[in-house]
């Protein structure tokens, strides 16, 4: 499609036609049907001109071809339509010219008038408008063979009519220009009901002393109701215009098809393109946009662009429906499916496919961060829990008619079939490769599906005593970041007994990233459903967003009723994991902190089925706002594996375990983690992939020299976790009193007094945030790292 068409052809600011005739026709089509575009040739011509500027205001800004073509061709031509009307009512040869000068210098004059006391949209619209009913009313009661009352009346009324359409008409057109499409109509049939009834009776006072009662009566309503209609044009205009605009777009539509829409297409003919008041679903519009994307996707793109700032809107979202569909229906492997929710975008506008969207978009997340393990076992698993979940929806599409999880259900196989197919591929390369499989997992939390959760014993103990006291205060699950918070909170059913009910609650996805309350409710109900089926094999009543729509609080706080009843005599342990991103999305501005805070303390206080547990790497403390709501705090704190829970971990993760340590060996990794779960994992991932490497006759037994060969490649692997600790949980000074030390070799301990030397300024309140951090441990004198591994990382980034 040549560049110049495609730019006039899907624009509200087309440029107007050279030719001064087809320019002048063009300024008035834009006035009736397109006044945006009226708009935007008024800002070309200097930007601050506007629809409400004077006559003499836009000659002054260079307008000057403007109000030629406004103010004096178009009332001419205009007026040759009027005389052509009148021939064929057969007025006489001379009585039309006299009827058409009249017209036309009536038609001028009456827009120059108009236009320099009320702006040059109304006064172009009255011009025109104006110029031809009048003609048009002349020539008819010229025509009316009457006498007496009755010719007095058929001039009246025959008057009186056309004039109050032109009023109408006119001011109906200068709303739509000045207030645009969404106030224009509401506006200007209000306008209209006021101007008919008072425009109307003043008619009807006016002509009734000149002519009489009855004849006044008959010209004022005349007169009343042609206003009305005129102003009200721009309401039922396309009400009228559609099954006429029907067969026109039908015919496009047909012709585009036969052509395969080759370029240029007939769509930019469409009216939805060139009628800017049309409200309602313009017939197949959809489907004619989906043929040319198909078959010219530059043009459709442009068509696409503009459609989903319209009211015709609907046929884009149709449309970007479909063609995300596609996308995800040519997803024909496990790479392109990790690839795709990249290309995913969900709006926070509230649409009927969203939630679908939104499970296509996490599973491709998911299959992208199992891909990214580097054990095969670890893929496997992952991809089995992703299995599961897709079976899962698809048993839910398959029980629903909905024209959208119809449409969705054939894909939702088809990836179900692919995640399968590719479980079965890494079964048989791991057999042929005798490797060893890594239970090792670094990159997500651990769900109650994998085997190798550990320990953990104390801290579900030190849960359970709290939910027990009769106070019900509110419990923090405090530990540093990679400490195994999501972990435990994943499979804290396991250590607590079977009456208390645990709903996780993953505070860092779509609760918090809600647009509304509706969305937040909504997310926080439906983690709790999800969570309640998974660790209790409970099924909570559903909830759904058309609930929460119309009072989003009191609907919740309704379905809690529900809940409560489903407990019986059992224990909810509500569980808020990651609370700082609900506080950040607060701060933004998008919840308010009483209806949030105040929602979680009303639960807490009034409802004693339900328990409270907060979860994340910062105290209550830090964020004061919580703390008074939330009071009485109860303290969990979460750090370090026991020895003996950090040994299973390293020698027996998962049973049948088939690699075997040489005790120095895992003595050497617990000095070098300190039994920190993630360290842990990390490392000894690491070992696996280093031993599966080597000779099969060597590969089941790890060594110290293994060991010592795998920290540069966890280091690397891990570099996420140590970058996050310099970065985000200590400030610049902390950086440079971890380097110093960190260099001081492995187990050093630096004096007090060397680092008041070192840093003679800020040495003290900056240890005072490494040591809550955990950074370093306080050791006679001095202080030193608590940590190997993390020691060397900074160590290797001095």
């Amino acid at each position: 499609m040549p560049k110049d068409l495609l730019h006039n052809a899907y624009t509200d600011a087309p440029e107007q036609h050279p030719n001064l005739i087809l320019g002048s026709l063009q300024l008035l089509f834009w006035l009736f049907f397109c006044p945006t575009a009226w708009r935007n040739h008024l800002k070309r011509i200097y930007p601050d001109l506007d629809s409400g500027s004077s006559l003499i205001t836009v000659i002054r800004r260079g307008g000057l071809r403007f109000i030629i073509q406004g103010k004096i061709i178009l009332p001419i031509l205009a007026n040759l339509i009027v005389g052509l009307v009148l021939f064929i009512l057969g007025v006489p040869v001379e009585t039309i010219l006299v009827r058409v000068a009249f017209s036309v210098a009536g038609g001028v004059a009456g827009g120059v008038a108009v236009g320099m006391t009320f702006g040059v949209a109304i006064g172009v619209a009255f011009g025109v408008a104006g110029s031809v009913p009048v003609g048009v009313a002349f020539g008819m009661a010229g025509s009316v063979p009457a006498f007496g009352m009755a010719e007095d009346l058929a001039f009246g009324v025959a008057f009186s009519v056309p004039v109050g359409v032109a009023i109408g008409v006119a001011i109906g057109v200068a709303i739509g220009v000045a207030k645009g499409v969404e106030k224009g109509v509401p506006v200007s049939v209000m306008v209209g009901v006021v101007a008919g009834v008072a425009e109307g009776v003043a008619f009807g006072v006016v002509g009734g002393v000149a002519k009489g009662v009855a004849k006044g009566v008959a010209i004022g309503v005349g007169f009343g109701v042609a206003v009305g209609v005129g102003v009200t044009i721009n309401s039922w205009r396309p009400v009228v215009f559609l099954p006429f605009i029907t067969v026109l777009n039908y015919l496009l539509y047909r012709l585009d098809k036969i052509c395969n829409a080759q370029s240029p297409c007939l769509l930019r003919f469409h009216s939805a393109f060139w009628d800017e008041w049309q409200k309602l679903h313009l017939l197949n519009l959809d489907q004619h946009l989906l043929l040319i994307i198909e078959h010219n996707p530059v043009e459709g793109k442009a068509a696409l662009e503009y459609l989903d700032t319209s009211l015709q809107r609907w046929a884009a979202q149709a449309v970007q429906i479909e063609l995300d569909a596609r996308n995800l229906q040519a997803c024909a492997d496990l790479e392109a499916i990790r690839q795709v929710h990249q290309s995913l975008e969900i709006g926070e506008l509230q649409s009927p496919v969203n939630p679908i969207f939104s499970i296509f978009k996490s599973v491709s997340e998911d299959v992208d961060v199992a891909l990214n393990q580097k054990s095969t076992y670890n893929q496997r698993l992952l991809l089995k829990n992703i299995a599961e979940k897709l079976e899962g929806h698809l048993r839910e599409f398959t029980r629903s008619s909905d024209k959208y999880t119809v449409r969705f259900r054939p894909i939702i196989t088809s990836w179900r079939d692919v995640v399968a197919s590719y479980i079965d591929e890494l079964i048989k390369a791991t057999e042929l490769r005798q490797e060893i499989d890594s239970p090792y997992i670094t990159g997500v939390p651990l769900t109650i599906e994998q085997a190798i959760f550990t320990g953990r014993t104390d801290v579900g103990t030190r849960i359970e005593q709290l939910l027990l006291d009769r106070r019900r205060p509110p419990l923090l699950l405090y530990g540093q970041r990679r400490m195994g918070k999501t972990s435990l909170l994943h499979n804290i059913g396991k250590l607590l007994p079977k009456s208390i009910i645990p709903m996780f609650v993953d505070l860092q996805g779509a609760p918090s990233s809600a647009s509304d309350y509706t969305g937040f409710l909504y997310n926080l109900a439906r983690g709790m459903i999800t969570s309640a089926k998974q660790q209790s094999a409970l099924t909570l009543p559903s909830l759904t967003r058309e609930t929460l729509a119309a009072d989003p609080f009191t609907r919740f706080d309704e379905w809690l009723d529900q809940v409560e009843k489903t407990l019986e005599q059992n224990t909810a342990l509500l569980m808020l994991d990651e609370f700082e991103t609900l506080d950040s999305a607060i701060t933004k501005k998008r919840f308010d902190e009483e209806d949030v805070l105040g929602m979680l303390r009303h639960l807490i206080q009034h409802r004693p089925r339900f328990k409270m547990l907060l979860a994340g790497s910062h105290t209550i403390e830090e964020y004061q706002r919580w703390a008074s709501y939330l009071i009485n705090v109860q303290v969990v704190h979460i750090s370090y594996l026991k020895e003996e829970e950090a040994r299973q971990l390293i020698e027996a993760p998962v049973k049948d375990f088939t690699l075997r340590y040489e005790p120095d060996a895992v003595e050497r990794v617990l000095q070098l983690t300190r039994c920190h779960p993630f360290l842990v994992q990390l490392l000894c991932g690491e070992i696996i992939v280093l031993k599966n490497e080597q000779d099969p006759s060597i590969r089941r037994l790890a060594t110290l020299a293994d060991v010592e060969a795998a920290i540069p490649e966890a280091l690397q692997s891990g570099s996420f976790f140590f970058a996050d600790i310099q970065n985000n949980q200590v400030n610049a000074n902390g950086r440079e009193i971890l380097r110093f030390i960190a260099t001081q070799g492995e187990g050093a301990i630096v004096s007090k007094l060397g680092l008041s030397q070192q840093f003679p300024d800020v040495w003290e309140i900056t240890i005072k945030l490494l040591l809550q951090r955990e950074l370093i441990e306080e050791v006679a004198e001095g202080y030193r790292f608590q940590v190997e591994l993390i020691r060397q990382w900074f160590e290797k980034a001095s």
